[in-house]
Parts: structure tokens; C-alpha cells; sequence
């Protein structure tokens, strides 16, 4: 038994969910931290990277899941684990104020927490997906949760950005409050019954952990792959921590107007995957591979042109700017997405998971790693440039890896990969 087209719609609430509560943390609470609070750029990329590197037991729990059935109370337990630590995280920003070692172990234990929640809540419903999806509902499963992520975060972002101005600390927990407490229940509510007639699909697999891994790595593609989404998703995340910061240094956004920029990307995002998926499968143009070499070169292109524009200053339409750099990351990713789930299918058998839990963790190092660099890049070249310069050359830096990303897939990404392989037909 394989999930409907309504249970996969439902399961894509819950990475709305994950969406909308990581969005505060990335966008909102750094914005914070470094602007109203003067913190170092550096702290909060630390705070990511450390959720980012927890992430790398992502293998663990898709491995473990490539067994079958069991997996909502992950999923749950996961979301319980993220939603307690973005409202810890609120709280550690508040106690930056008091004193700097507070805050820093408060917010150590929350971005911890969020870590773990994301993985093994999100690992655990890539695997579900993957296992009990019928194989040519596959690519488009990933999709429309993909989609529906990123609405999650468009949307939260938005909202927020409205109402967190005038800012006061008491606002923040109230906002942060209503958002993870509500993700919570939509996700209990998504996951309802679900795995309970499916927990049936796969039998255990006794094959220990590494051996399973080694399998996997063992594979040319799956091996080049993951290399791939490790330098793409480097260039893709170098920009998280540094983008509202830009805004409200160079630009002088309120904090209200810069978390509303984290929405207009990432509503941008959603216009891009929603365009290629239109484009791509309805119409059937182009291979994934070059969907994904366009959106590669286009985001280097949106990149150039924001750094371009901080010597304008506040009149400069950087709004339309993030907006265009959002459309072809989403470009970029949901083509990638598509190859990822076909290729997840591919080598050695019931190893799913596995799979999607090796490129899961990969992208994790590089959103880390990414978010890391970029900020630790602001900090080291604002000694020695103006705010404008400094900012400018790490988002041309990040248009470089982009273009170093396009010639990687161009020479490993199947020439032969249908579009349609995106979301096929029934």
C-alpha cells in the first residue's frame, strides 16, 4: 500500500511546519543579533553552523528508516524538539542582554536542540516518502513538499515582518510562541494515521550501518552527487546569515522590512520551483541538467547584481534584486530535487534512505559551512572595507561558487534525464 496524492499533500504540512519555525531562526534572530544587539556576524553563523553539524547524523535516521514503519514518532518527536529550541533561542537573545554568557549558553542548548529536531524529524519524512510513495509519484512527492516548505517559510516570514514591528523583546516571545506551538499541532494533525497502514511496506533490514553506507558511497553517481550538493548548497546558503544584515547596514531596513526580505525571497523561490515544474513537466522543455546549470548561473547573475547595488544605498531596489536571486535558487533546487529523487531509486535496493540521508547531511555541512563562511568573511573584511565593500565581495564570491557548481553538473548530471522525470505523470 503506497500513499495517496491527499497523504503526500498532508505530509507536506509537516516541512511547512519545519520551514516556518527555522525561518526565525535564520532570519529573524540573526537580524537581531547583529544589528540590534551589535553582535559579531560570527555568533550567530556559529549558532547555525552548530545546527547544521548535528545534522550530520542525518545517515543515521535514513539508514534506520530504510527498515520500515515506526518513523511518525520521529517525525513528531523531532518537530516537539525543534519547536522547544527556536523558543529557546528567542529567550537566549533576550539574554544576550543581561549578560553575554547567558545568552551564549542558552542559545548553544536551543540551536542544539533545532539540530536535532531538523534531523530527525525531516530525515525521518524524506524516508517515509521515499519508501511508501509509489515509484512515479516519487519526484513529484518531493516537490509538492518542497513547495510547501517554502511557502512555510515565505509565509511565516511575511506575517512576521508585519508584526514584530515595533519590535520589543516581549513581542518576540509572543510571535515565536504562536508559530512553534502552532507547527506543532499541524504536524501531529498531518502525520494522524498515516504510517498506520503502511507500517507493513518494507521489512526490517539487518544489514549493519556502515556496511549500508559504504554500499551507498561505493556508487559512482551517488558519490558525485553528493560532492555536487555539497559545493552547491555552499554557494546557495553563504548568503542566509549576511543577507538582512546587508539590508539593514547598507540599506537601513527596520527589522520589520528585512525579515519581510527573507519572505519576498523565498517567495521567489516558490515562483521559480512552481515555473520549472510548470515549464519543465507540463511542457516538457529542457533537461534537468540544464535546469539546473540555468538556475546555478542565473543565481550567480541575481548575486552580482545586489552586490552592484549596495553603493546606491537606501534607494537601490534591492527588494526586486532578492526577489530574482529567490527565483533562480528555486529554479536551481527543485530541478536538483528532481534528480536526487530518480537517483535515490538507482544501485543497491532498499537504500532509500540511506541515500537521501547521505545528501541530506551533506547539504547540512554545507548550509553550515556556507552560512559559517559567509559571515565569518563579513566580519574579517569589514576591518579592513566599509560595510558596502565587505558585503559586496562575499556575494561576488558566492556568485563565483555558482558558476564552479554549473560546470560540476554540467560534466556529472545525466545528459539523458528526461525533464519529465520531475514530476511524472500518472
Amino acid at each position: 500500500m503506497t500513499l495517496s496524492w491527499f497523504q503526500i499533500v498532508r505530509l507536506g504540512l509537516v516541512q511547512m511546519a519545519l520551514g516556518a519555525i527555522v525561518v526565525l531562526t535564520t532570519s529573524t534572530l540573526n537580524r537581531l543579533m547583529v544589528v540590534e544587539l551589535s553582535l559579531p556576524a560570527i555568533l550567530p553563523g556559529l549558532l547555525v553552523g552548530l545546527h547544521y553539524g548535528i545534522q550530520l547524523t542525518r545517515p543515521h535516521w535514513g539508514f534506520y528508516s530504510d527498515t520500515g514503519g515506526h518513523r511518525t514518532k520521529w517525525i513528531i518527536g523531532g518537530m516537539v524538539a525543534l519547536a522547544l529550541g527556536a523558543f529557546s533561542a528567542a529567550w537566549g537573545v533576550l539574554a544576550f542582554e543581561q549578560s553575554f554568557a547567558l545568552g551564549l549558553t542558552v542559545s548553544i542548548i536551543a540551536y542544539a536542540l533545532i539540530g536535532l529536531g531538523v534531523g530527525a524529524s525531516g530525515t525521518s519524512l524524506l524516508a517515509l516518502l521515499a519508501t511508501t510513495t509509489a515509484p512515479h509519484r516519487r519526484a513529484a512527492a518531493a516537490t509538492i513538499t518542497w513547495l510547501m516548505m517554502i511557502f512555510g517559510i515565505a509565509m511565516t516570514a511575511g506575517i512576521v515582518g508585519q508584526l514584530i514591528d515595533p519590535y520589543t523583546p516581549a513581542l518576540l516571545i509572543k510571535i515565536v510562541g504562536i508559530v512553534v506551538t502552532t507547527a506543532t499541532l499541524v504536524t501531529c494533525l498531518a502525520v494522524w494515521r498515516i504510517e498506520r497502514n503502511l507500517i507493513a511496506v518494507r521489512e526490517p533490514d539487518p544489514t549493519p550501518f556502515m556496511d549500508g553506507l559504504r554500499d551507498v558511497w561505493a556508487e559512482r553517481k551517488a558519490r558525485n552527487f553528493t560532492i555536487f550538493v555539497f559545493l552547491s548548497m555552499t554557494a546557495y546558503f553563504m548568503q542566509e546569515l549576511i543577507l538582512e544584515p546587508y539590508a539593514g547596514l547598507v540599506f537601513d531596513f527596520t527589522p520589520g522590512q528585512s525579515t519581510s526580505l527573507s519572505g519576498a525571497q523565498n517567495g521567489g523561490v516558490f515562483i521559480g520551483m512552481l515555473t520549472v515544474g510548470i515549464v519543465a513537466t507540463g511542457l516538457k522543455i529542457g533537461l534537468l541538467r540544464n535546469w539546473v546549470m540555468a538556475g546555478c548561473v542565473g543565481s550567480a547573475g541575481a548575486l552580482m547584481l545586489i552586490a552592484f547595488l549596495g553603493p546606491i544605498g537606501p534607494s537601490a531596489p534591492l527588494v526586486p534584486a532578492v526577489v530574482l536571486l529567490g527565483f533562480f535558487n528555486g529554479m536551481f533546487a527543485v530541478a536538483a530535487i528532481g534528480s536526487m529523487m530518480a537517483l535515490a531509486a538507482e544501485g543497491a535496493e532498499r537504500r532509500e534512505g540511506t541515500r537521501m540521508g547521505l545528501w541530506g547531511a551533506a547539504q547540512a555541512i554545507a548550509a553550515g559551512f556556507g552560512g559559517l563562511i559567509g559571515a565569518g568573511m563579513v566580519d574579517l573584511l569589514r576591518v579592513s572595507m566599509t560595510d558596502t565593500q565587505a558585503f559586496g565581495s562575499v556575494f561576488i564570491a558566492e556568485a563565483a561558487l555558482f558558476i564552479a557548481a554549473t560546470a560540476m553538473a554540467a560534466k556529472i548530471m545525466d545528459r539523458k534525464m528526461p525533464s519529465a522525470t520531475l514530476v511524472p505523470g500518472e
